[in-house]
């Protein structure tokens, strides 16, 4: 039976960026008619950047956004913004005929899907014929994670908060790490660590453990106009990977083990023997920090689960828009 078509609004919202976009979907099969990206946080709540969208064009019948932040019935409040999102509310305000809210680590395992196999890079073939759950993590702005159930005839994309789950320290210096954020947050969660901001905070340790002043170029980077942390986190991950700066590399290297140690960690609470994918904006952009061994060697590094672990595929996802693709996706079964 043929599909038909069916246009829908799509929205990506994140702690840094929001994306949105007028998509027609057609089975597995994507069409962007248009899309927009925002500074989210330019404006005081979600309804005021939707309407500057929307205005004066043709709004779609049915709308769904994939939220960073836990999902709660059919309400929302972001993580790292200040915005509580009701889908009902939206429902009524722009008269759509279906509002659906979905974790946003949910919509990016939705939208896996859509992509292509030029749209992931594999780190690590993982067994032959691999098969099972699969799992998603994704550093960004923060540190989503998602799970996959495999049925044995498909996938059904679920949420988790694991990224806000408390971190562990592996070694004398990971401790060292954890006291040091201690005195700054009441609760040191994983995405304390593996995230933009994260990445930030093992330099600033570093070079307090180290007793190295912040280098003059970078501290005038960091002093450009509002630098946020993304930026700052960008900075650095910049200078490690042109080898400007050894404490930058340090810094960076440290962030992916930890990346891998706590991939390596979800992977085996969801027992994702179908592979665990690296979304989020990061990974993309240190891909050669992920394959020079690093990410792997902690992944892998669980004692004895370490055989059940090298026989997982492990794949990173190119394609930023799988969060954008996820929603509409989900809505169009509706």
């Amino acid at each position: 039976m043929q599909s038909t078509p069916i246009r829908i609004l799509s929205g990506d919202i994140g702690g840094t960026k929001t994306r949105l976009a007028v998509i027609t979907v057609d089975g597995t099969r994507l069409h962007l008619e248009r899309e927009q990206t925002y500074a989210s946080r330019d404006y005081a709540v979600f309804e005021e950047l939707l309407g500057e969208f929307l205005q004066g064009s043709d709004i779609p019948a049915r709308a769904a956004f994939g939220i960073a932040g836990p999902v709660q019935g059919r309400v929302a409040q972001t993580t790292n913004l200040p915005w509580r999102i009701d889908a009902d509310a939206l429902q009524s305000r722009f008269g759509f005929d279906h509002c659906t809210l979905l974790n946003d680590l949910e919509a990016t395992a939705t939208g896996l899907a859509a992509l292509s196999k030029e749209d992931l890079l594999t780190l690590h073939a993982g067994a032959p014929n691999a098969s099972g759950n699969a799992a998603v993590i994704a550093a960004g702005t923060g540190l989503g994670e998602a799970g996959l159930f495999w049925d044995g005839q498909r996938y059904h994309p679920f949420a988790t908060e694991g990224g806000h789950a408390s971190f562990s320290p592996g070694n004398d210096m990971e401790i060292a790490l954890l006291r040091h954020l201690q005195q700054r947050h009441e609760h040191v969660s994983w995405e304390r660590i593996v995230s933009g901001p994260g990445l930030v905070s093992l330099h600033g340790f570093l070079c307090q453990h180290r007793g190295v002043p912040l280098p003059d170029w970078l501290s005038h980077e960091m002093q450009k106009g509002e630098m946020q942390q993304g930026d700052a986190a960008a900075v650095i991950a910049e200078a490690a990977l042109s080898e400007r700066d050894d404490l930058c590399v340090e810094a960076l290297d440290w962030f992916v083990r930890l990346y891998g140690a706590e991939a390596g960690n979800l992977a085996l609470k969801v027992m994702s023997r179908g592979g665990l994918y690296l979304g989020g904006g990061i990974a993309p952009k240190i891909l050669p920090r992920l394959q020079n061994g690093i990410f792997l060697d902690t992944f892998f590094s669980k004692g004895r689960m370490r055989p059940l672990l090298e026989a997982m595929p492990v794949r990173v996802i190119l394609n930023d828009r799988a969060a954008l693709y996820g929603p509409a996706l989900y809505v169009s079964k509706i």
